[in-house]
């Protein structure tokens, strides 16, 4: 049987940290309201001429090396984002051009902050049914890009970063399962409200919108079903998953899933203090943290799951 495993991770935000005490010089907020609400200390945003596609080269670049490949062993390129570069070309082609690699598929995935797990499901699929041998799957996200930085109750919550992983065919078992929801009853509680430039809405920049109350809620109550539909699924208790690897978006959301789990929060891998919420980039990004500071590894079982705009939300169980 040909299953899938994770054979190397790799990560990338930008130099450019931006803290609380930062922000409360721009907008009306401060470190103690933001850090109350979110768990968020700092972020890093892009600088000038840091793209989607170029941040997503620095991760991928890692996660190649780590997996002891060359970029031309790669037979697919997946990248999760929902803000690439441009339209067209997608930030995949992009990246493949960065890369090296022609002639080979590259698309991207828009599933907001869950992207990386549906492309990790992706990835998984393709290697199961034998079409690919090693796919990169990157989540990647220039967020401060259709963030108001003039509004308080979201600009304090996002970052820029990209996160990767080579996903390479195995005789042993890597990606037990994943498990994909999505909801669009849900749209008008986080959302951007403009499309193509002909759809724009007037008055309405192309910046993120939330129902924040709403949203947490949805989020407690989602993720903490995921992990009874993943633990039966596999036939596990609690006591068996090692590490969970949430998406960073609010510390609260997380301390309520590793509670789900009877999980100490040290057994948890979080960013969400440096990071802020990167969304498709944030659950590879955490996992390459955990990897290159030792704490995850090899034969490690992993819960990863994320929640996002859509609503779409997911996870993945993983023996790393």
């Amino acid at each position: 049987m040909i299953y899938s495993k994770i054979a190397g991770t790799g990560g990338y935000t930008p130099n450019n940290v931006v803290t609380n005490y930062d922000l409360a010089k721009k907008v009306e907020t401060d470190h103690d309201w933001i850090v109350q609400r979110t768990g968020i200390h700092s972020r890093c945003l892009a600088t000038a001429g840091e793209t989607t596609s170029s941040m997503s080269f620095e991760a991928a670049s890692k996660a190649i090396n780590a997996a002891g490949i060359q970029a031309t062993d790669l037979d697919l390129i997946i990248l999760a984002t929902t803000t690439p570069d441009k339209i067209l070309p997608t930030a995949s082609c992009m990246l493949q051009e960065k890369l090296g690699v022609p002639n080979i598929p590259a698309f991207d995935l828009g599933a907001a902050c869950a992207g990386f797990i549906y492309a990790i499901s992706v990835a998984d699929q393709f290697i199961r049914a034998g079409n690919a041998k090693n796919i990169l799957v990157v989540g990647a996200e220039h967020m401060s890009s259709i963030v108001d930085w003039s509004d308080r109750t979201t600009c304090v919550l996002f970052g820029d970063g990209a996160g990767a992983v080579v996903l390479q065919a195995s005789d042993s078992p890597g990606i037990l399962s994943t498990h994909l929801h999505a909801d669009g009853r849900h749209g008008d509680k986080l959302f951007v409200p403009t499309g193509l430039p002909n759809l724009a809405i007037a008055d309405e920049p192309a910046y993120v919108n939330m129902r924040g109350q709403e949203v947490f809620k949805f989020a407690v109550k989602a993720l903490g079903d995921i992990v009874d539909e993943t633990l039966d699924a596999n036939n596990m208790d609690k006591s068996d998953i090692d590490w969970l690897i949430p998406h960073q978006a609010n510390l609260r959301i997380i301390t309520a899933t590793a509670k789900k789990l009877d999980m100490s929060m040290e057994k948890v891998i979080l960013t969400v203090d440096k990071h802020a919420n990167t969304s498709a980039a944030s659950i590879p990004l955490a996992l390459d943290e955990g990897v290159r500071d030792g704490r995850i590894k090899r034969g490690d079982k992993l819960l990863m799951e994320g929640i996002g705009g859509g609503f779409a939300w997911g996870s993945a169980l993983v023996i790393f």
